[in-house]
């Protein structure tokens, strides 16, 4: 008689990589809610206003690599901050296929007011842990990053 073997089962919830984005997805939900109520942003939106709120002038390839947005959300994005008046666009002098993206008067002052909101809730969220379950959060998700900087 010949005995077959079961097929190993991934058990999701118990998955790191799964446990990590159901994490990370539930956080931003909440955290969602803030800029949702103050603003009506969507997280597209937030994280193009977030990203250029921190580093200025950037374009929209840099804007999708540093909130690991795809291509398509970078741009409805823009089109909606732009339609708010809140993000300005300078085409490149030398590859018109390029454009500057830059957050405008209007788009400063709302980033500037959601700034404090954003660091209150990370706080929040933190106060909630002991001080060794930050300080072992922190540490292991930059470990977690370092490891995966590595690995590429």
């Amino acid at each position: 008689m010949v005995r077959f073997m079961e097929p190993p089962i991934l058990e999701l919830e118990s998955f790191l990589p799964y446990r990590l984005y159901r994490l990370a997805d539930a956080v931003s939900r909440e955290f969602s809610r803030i800029y949702k109520e103050r603003h009506g942003l969507t997280r597209p939106e937030w994280r193009t206003l977030s990203g250029l709120g921190q580093r200025g002038t950037m374009t929209a390839t840099e804007l999708g690599e540093q909130s690991a947005m795809h291509k398509t959300k970078v741009s409805r994005a823009v089109a909606e901050l732009e339609r708010r008046r809140w993000l300005t666009r300078t085409p490149d002098e030398k590859d018109r296929r390029v454009e500057h993206l830059a957050l405008t008067k209007a788009g400063v002052a709302a980033y500037r007011e959601m700034v404090p909101l954003a660091k209150a809730f990370e706080e929040e969220l933190l106060a909630r842990l002991s001080e060794e379950e930050r300080e072992a959060v922190v540490g292991g998700v930059t470990a977690l990053e370092e490891a995966l900087e590595e690995m590429s």
